[in-house]
């Protein structure tokens, strides 16, 4: 299939012999996609702890909130613009209802779906939070310089275009 990767070994790649290193061995340490994942579960986990307790929000609930602070979207656009699964968006949207941060209106456009939509005290607490989200930010960026950053925030959206085009899921 189009854009899949073959995962198929490379003739010749087997088994080192003795003595010999195996290239083929995964150190994960070296591995970009573990250390991706360190690094995201790490920031997550962080930020995670201070809105859950000054805020009660779960990552899913504060992702959501800080997308729809841009503007009303449709369940399925909020899925394809943070890139979480349904049944995590549909279960935050329906805890920040019930917490009356969030209102699910009719969309007009397509009777199939609802438009999500901050409420003014879901905007209120959007923008509580904001400030400690860019100072985190800035925190765990202090070490970088302004051309690393930008460099860093490039690559990253570099890999995000590959992974897509490597799954196929580039009309997600």
């Amino acid at each position: 299939m189009a854009g899949h990767l073959s995962l198929a070994p490379a003739p010749g790649s087997g088994a080192a012999r003795p003595g010999e290193a195996d290239s083929t061995a995964l150190a994960l340490d070296d591995y970009l996609p573990f250390r991706l994942s360190v690094a995201s579960n790490g920031v997550s986990r962080l930020i995670a702890r201070a809105y859950e307790d000054r805020f009660g929000l779960t990552i899913p609930q504060w992702r959501l909130m800080a997308v729809l602070a841009e503007g009303g979207l449709t369940q399925q656009q909020v899925v394809t613009r943070t890139v979480m699964d349904k049944v995590s968006v549909s279960r935050a949207a329906r805890e920040l209802v019930a917490r009356s941060l969030l209102v699910r209106d009719s969309n007009t456009a397509d009777g199939r779906s609802h438009l999500l939509a901050l409420t003014a005290m879901g905007r209120s607490l959007h923008a509580e939070i904001a400030p400690l989200a860019k100072a985190y930010e800035a925190a765990l960026l202090a070490g970088l310089a302004p051309s690393e950053v930008a460099t860093l925030k490039r690559l990253l959206m570099r890999l995000e275009a590959a992974a897509t085009k490597l799954s196929g899921d580039g009309g997600r």
